[in-house]
């Protein structure tokens, strides 16, 4: 018994191990278990959220599609601004300061705003600013040559001149001109094509494939103006219908721009803008009614263009 126990003591309990198991492989001097650890320790870093808490809480009943949008609604190019208009307020000129204040973001509404959509209509092709300020253009000079030859009615007491004659003449003859300028322009790809930046050339391209949009299709005639004009198909661009569309707004809703403008003078005792152009005013006499067709533009390629049928 007693030398059995002794063989048991002497005889080692397991074969050891190489040395390669029990060492773990270090890499870049660290061991990969040390890399791990640090690797599931590390935090992973995600960007603040600015969503404003009100926002959230309207948010958290509606689909996880709409939690992706990211709301800010003070940028911070604004926040020192604004601060600074709140720190500049002096007591017993509060009113003034605010009118001053609600001014310049009119101003900016106005001006950057417009000229903004203006830019963005001008990359959506040529076509869809040529022809909505021609429109603007060929209006206020057909109003007034039929209210200089045929007016009689006043049309609007901030503008004596306007008369219902030159309204109404201009609107006919500005649809019938924006229906001739589409379909010279539809024929040519600099003015339908989309502009677009490549960077191979660093330069823009205006080259592309022309759409449905403006292409000649066949369109029948109602029979009731058939018997007056004795055709029973006509060929034309399908602009040329978006373009009436455009004319209308041009010759009915456009004028209204000018009607602003003249209330907005009268408001501060004055003829003109400026005296840049001798006899008709300013820059800003001639674009009065262009920055509210700028708008409609911008909304209609939107609306019925892009995202329409």
């Amino acid at each position: 018994m007693n030398e059995l126990r002794l063989r048991a003591v002497r005889e080692p309990d397991a074969p050891p191990e190489d040395k390669e198991s029990e060492t773990e492989v270090k890499v870049d001097g660290e061991t990969a278990s040390d890399s791990e650890s640090r690797a599931e320790a590390a935090p992973l870093v995600t960007p603040a959220d600015d969503t404003p808490e009100v926002l959230n809480r309207a948010l958290s009943n509606l689909s996880s599609r709409w939690n992706v949008i990211h709301f800010d609604l003070s940028p911070p190019s604004l926040k020192p601004g604004f601060c600074m208009f709140v720190l500049s307020l002096v007591k017993k000129h509060y009113r003034l300061q605010f009118y001053m204040f609600g001014w310049t973001h009119v101003t900016l509404l106005i001006v950057v705003t417009q000229s903004h959509l203006v830019i963005h209509n001008l990359f959506e092709g040529m076509i869809w600013f040529i022809v909505p300020i021609s429109c603007v253009i060929c209006n206020d000079i057909m109003a007034y040559m039929f209210g200089f030859f045929f007016g009689r009615t006043p049309l609007i007491k901030l503008s004596p001149k306007k008369t219902w004659e030159g309204f109404i003449g201009g609107f006919f003859a500005t649809v019938l001109f924006g229906l001739l300028l589409s379909y010279v322009m539809s024929g040519y790809r600099c003015f339908v094509c989309p502009v677009e930046y490549n960077n191979d050339t660093n330069s823009f391209t205006v080259d592309c494939e022309p759409s449905d949009l403006f292409r000649l299709h066949e369109y029948s005639i109602p029979e009731v103006i058939q018997s007056a004009i004795g055709w029973k198909i006509v060929r034309m661009y399908p602009f040329q219908i978006h373009s009436v569309a455009l004319s209308t707004f041009a010759s009915l809703i456009g004028p209204f721009g000018g009607f602003f403008a003249s209330g907005f003078k009268r408001a501060f005792k004055i003829k003109d803008f400026a005296n840049t152009i001798p006899g008709h005013g300013g820059i800003m006499d001639r674009f009065d009614c262009q920055y509210l067709m700028a708008t409609f533009v911008n909304v209609y390629i939107a609306s019925f263009i892009r995202y329409g049928a």
